[in-house]
């Protein structure tokens, strides 16, 4: 039993040792300077060049006019590698494949593999191909974990693609599956902006999921869609954006025209948000959650 729990222990100080390992920031300052003690630390990088300073770790890169790099205290910079804090200032550039953000200042840890740019920060995602649309994000601070391809966006979140705009306290991003789980501890609001006399699409929920490569998501918690006149009401609702058509459960769900003084009350509802037409859901209906599930653990 002992030689059992000797082994798994030993397994998981390797994992973690090789999980850190792979955290290790690289940080280069060509054409700039490097100041401090090169031993203990603190290492100083500037560069009179915007974005001189340049940190890799993994497929994450950023760069800044400045950066820090400091040990835990007691241990070199060297013996303490995968629990370095290296800090970032001047104008920061983050990259990784499609995704660009920038902010005021960024700090990585690593022995988590999460870097935090605070803010005003802005990120865009360019589209995956023509028929797509960018991704942009606009926060307070955003966290870009170097394990995954995820960003967290935190306080007065806007995330925009396409014709549809989404604020919340939170938002969680895959960029490459363009997952977006917004978040909010009063009410999300996502908007679909149209032209006319239609007026924009309004979705109110606690939480909203949108796959915004496919156009598709799901709301939960209490929603509300107002289109136009309509008002429809329930416990959640799918909507795919390239159909127009929304569908809405609850217990009952219930859409209201105040115009045409039209109200229908059942447990699924069927909006055509193109022709603002609410009608009985008689098929059997299951909120698609599987669909929208976090792929990062």
């Amino acid at each position: 039993m002992k030689k059992t729990l000797g082994l798994t222990l030993l397994l998981l100080a390797a994992a973690l040792s090789q999980s850190s390992n792979v955290r290790i920031i690289d940080i280069q300052s060509p054409g700039g300077e490097v100041s401090g003690n090169p031993r203990n630390g603190p290492l100083t990088f500037t560069n009179p060049t915007a974005g001189g300073v340049v940190g890799k770790v993994k497929d994450l890169q950023i760069n800044a006019s400045k950066a820090t790099l400091q040990a835990p205290s007691g241990k070199t910079l060297e013996q303490s590698k995968g629990e370095r804090t290296a800090t970032f200032e001047g104008s920061i550039t983050v990259k990784r494949d499609r995704m660009t953000a920038k902010g005021p200042k960024l700090v990585y840890q690593e022995s988590t593999g999460l870097g935090t740019l605070n803010g005003p920060a802005q990120m865009r995602q360019e589209p995956k191909d023509d028929k797509s649309d960018p991704v942009e994000v606009a926060a307070s601070k955003m966290t870009f974990d170097v394990d995954t391809d995820v960003s967290t966006s935190e306080g007065d979140v806007t995330l925009k693609n396409g014709n549809q705009e989404g604020q919340s306290d939170a938002v969680y991003y895959e960029e490459k599956r363009g997952l977006a789980i917004f978040t909010d501890g009063k009410q999300v609001v996502l908007t679909r902006k149209r032209s006319g006399t239609d007026g924009n699409l309004i979705i109110r929920a606690k939480e909203v999921r949108s796959l915004t490569n496919d156009k598709r998501l799901i709301a939960m918690g209490g929603v509300t869609l107002i289109d136009g006149n309509t008002t429809v009401t329930g416990d959640s609702l799918t909507y795919d954006d390239k159909t127009g058509i929304a569908i809405v459960s609850g217990k009952p769900a219930v859409s209201e025209n105040t115009k045409e003084k039209v109200k229908l009350s059942t447990p699924v509802i069927e909006h055509n948000v193109n022709k603002h037409q609410s009608n009985r859901y008689t098929k059997p209906f299951t909120l698609p959650v599987n669909d929208f599930q976090k792929t990062a653990k």
